[in-house]
């Protein structure tokens, strides 16, 4: 089954406070996702940031929810149950509950004003429900702004001269950690002169290893015949790792090919060279930094 999102959630942990009893945020979540049966799988899918369980998010937010109603109280640190009001409305019986429902409440409505952005009374348009928690929400847009940014980059590294390109590609590597400084990258780098770099960099600054680099320019898909060739220039250079980067893509036999020869070969293609140079800053700048800040729970622990 998919994971309910947080409006449909809000009812199962209000039933699941039924007890009166405290409980913890991680006996909540661990008993709901026995009760709803979920799988091991969808217990441990990630927000796209990869720091939080997106089933343990949405649980979160349906109990901040329920207290900014007054249905939920915290007790003891990092505790809650539940309150008059919570019992009044399992006593009625709802089929479900979601913001709408809760809105009927005066504490709800007043969080609910307090975290609405400021608009001008003249754009003001009518708010539309959604089932996302906040973090999904921006974890989304952040997507879909870093997917952007991806696109256009790669379509910048196209446009630009080859030489560019070849110093992107040492940039990037050196940021990553190989090749030593970036004039020892430069010496050993860019020598094929077509629109492509060819060369041996080192694996780290103590030259323990070394590393074949080569990187297409292209716009077709590199194919295995290109592979193979690589493959070839690595046993040339009596070498055992490779880097392939492409601002194009590999066919499926490409890939298959690099998986099962003894040469360790890595395959960058557009996609992924575009994600590394947006991990490492490279070509890219930072617009805005916003930071999420939640309660030092430390802090209050003596309060």
């Amino acid at each position: 089954m998919p994971i309910p999102d947080y409006q449909a959630l809000l009812l199962p942990v209000l039933r699941f406070l039924e007890d009166g009893e405290e409980h913890s945020l991680r006996e909540t979540i661990d008993g709901l996702s026995g009760s709803l049966r979920l799988s091991e799988e969808e217990k441990r899918e990630l927000l796209p940031s990869g720091r939080q369980p997106v089933f343990d998010n949405r649980v979160g937010w349906a109990r901040t929810y329920l207290k900014k109603a007054g249905l939920l109280e915290p007790t003891r640190r990092g505790s809650f149950r539940i309150t008059g009001s919570g019992r009044s409305v399992l006593a009625s019986k709802p089929a479900r509950l979601g913001v709408k429902f809760l809105e009927q409440f005066p504490e709800f409505r007043e969080f609910k004003e307090l975290s609405r952005p400021r608009k001008n009374t003249a754009d003001q348009e009518t708010e539309k429900e959604t089932s996302s928690t906040p973090e999904e929400a921006l974890e989304e847009a952040y997507a879909t702004l870093r997917s952007s940014l991806a696109s256009d980059l790669l379509a910048q590294i196209k446009r630009s001269p080859p030489s560019l390109f070849e110093q992107l590609v040492i940039d990037l590597l050196v940021k990553m950690g190989y090749g030593g400084s970036r004039q020892d990258a430069g010496q050993v780098i860019g020598k094929s002169g077509d629109e492509g770099i060819d060369g041996i960099i080192k694996e780290d600054r103590l030259g323990l290893d070394t590393i074949y680099v080569q990187a297409k320019r292209w716009e077709n898909t590199v194919g295995r015949p290109e592979i193979q060739k690589f493959a070839g220039a690595l046993q040339g250079q009596r070498a055992k790792k490779g880097i392939f980067l492409t601002t194009a893509d590999f066919s499926r036999e490409a890939r298959d090919f690099a998986s099962r020869i003894e040469s360790k070969i890595i395959l960058i293609d557009g996609e992924e060279l575009a994600e590394l140079l947006i991990d490492f800053d490279i070509g890219v700048s930072t617009v805005n930094v916003y930071q999420l800040k939640k309660i030092d729970s430390d802090y209050f622990a003596d309060v």
